[in-house]
């Protein structure tokens, strides 16, 4: 499927404000409520574009890991679709030739995730060895922080769509009816305000009360699954960096203002620092690692995974091709 500048442009916004209204986005973007409407239904009816709400793991008291499991060849695919429909994961890839599985976990603590990683994974045939690193600190992805880095928009359209954006608050402490409401925007984070109190049984004004009060405590985020067969950048390497303790917050800052970078984290484990990049190509990932990665300070070793496939993203799960 072949994307224009007002697809492009479409995707950029809402990343930014991922339920902010077709007619703001329009006015931006210079077209009509109705191309910027028609424009979105077709790339989520061909699963090109996908608005999720997520929400934050740290003020949900949620561990978050990522995990690396080497697998046969004849094997991979099959354990990684199986990984993917389990709500809790995130992130599913496949790498290094298609012989290794990674993806994100969260988990509400070390004993539900031991459950997967010291349990079920090991013994499941055909997985060589499972490794898995806790991660300790975002730089950043996730709340508060939309990967809105690259795109059509100028600095004026984004602040445009930026100023509806809920200003950031203390995290509201959830109730029966913010769980709902999270869980309801998990499916579409773009659902209807009447649609989402019809299914919770209570008022429209209270919905957007707490969806107001979600986002600006950074429980609640609007996260855009882009495919990858239309995505501006499509290669996706994930780089693991061994950094010396004294630099780690220095690199991590650093790898948070790449353009490159949607995510950057510190994690336990052999390697400190995890990054996800995505590049336009093998020449451009090199410049990226001969350039902005070798001028980093303090790094002591890199390992680099092209993404093969991307089974499933926050939390769409794409089909083999």
């Amino acid at each position: 499927m072949e994307l224009d500048g007002t697809d492009r442009a479409l995707i950029q916004a809402l990343q930014i404000d991922g339920r902010a209204p077709f007619r703001r986005v329009a006015e931006v973007l210079g077209v009509s409520d109705q191309t910027v409407a028609r424009r979105y239904a077709r790339l989520r009816s061909v699963q090109a574009l996908r608005v999720i709400g997520a929400s934050d793991p740290v003020l949900l008291g949620e561990d978050q890991w990522m995990v690396r499991a080497r697998c046969a060849p004849d094997a991979a695919g099959e354990i990684a679709d199986a990984l993917a429909r389990r709500p809790d994961t995130s992130w599913v890839s496949l790498t290094s030739g298609g012989t290794e599985i990674t993806c994100s976990l969260r988990a509400t603590d070390t004993t539900a995730a031991g459950d997967l990683l010291l349990g079920r994974l090991p013994r499941t045939p055909r997985i060589l060895d499972v490794s898995a690193q806790q991660v300790l600190h975002v730089f950043y992805g996730g709340a508060r922080e939309p990967y809105a880095k690259v795109g059509p928009l100028s600095p004026e359209q984004v602040a445009a769509l930026a100023v509806a954006v809920p200003t950031p608050g203390a995290a509201p402490t959830l109730d029966d009816l913010d769980r709902r409401i999270l869980r309801l925007l998990r499916v579409d984070g773009r659902a209807p305000v009447e649609d989402v109190a019809r299914s919770c049984g209570t008022s429209a004004s209270t919905v957007r009360r707490r969806l107001t009060d979600l986002r600006a405590g950074g429980v609640l985020y609007l996260d855009v699954d882009v495919s990858p067969t239309v995505h501006e950048q499509p290669m996706r390497t994930m780089l693991h960096l061994t950094v010396l303790p004294q630099h780690l917050d220095e690199v991590g800052r650093a790898l948070a203002a790449h353009p490159e970078v949607p995510f950057a984290a510190a994690t336990t484990g052999r390697t400190n620092v995890y990054a996800s990049v995505a590049s336009a190509g093998p020449a451009a990932f090199y410049r990226y690692l001969t350039m902005s990665v070798a001028g980093l300070p303090g790094v002591t070793a890199v390992e680099s995974e092209p993404v093969i496939r991307t089974v499933k993203a926050a939390d769409t799960v794409y089909a083999a091709r």
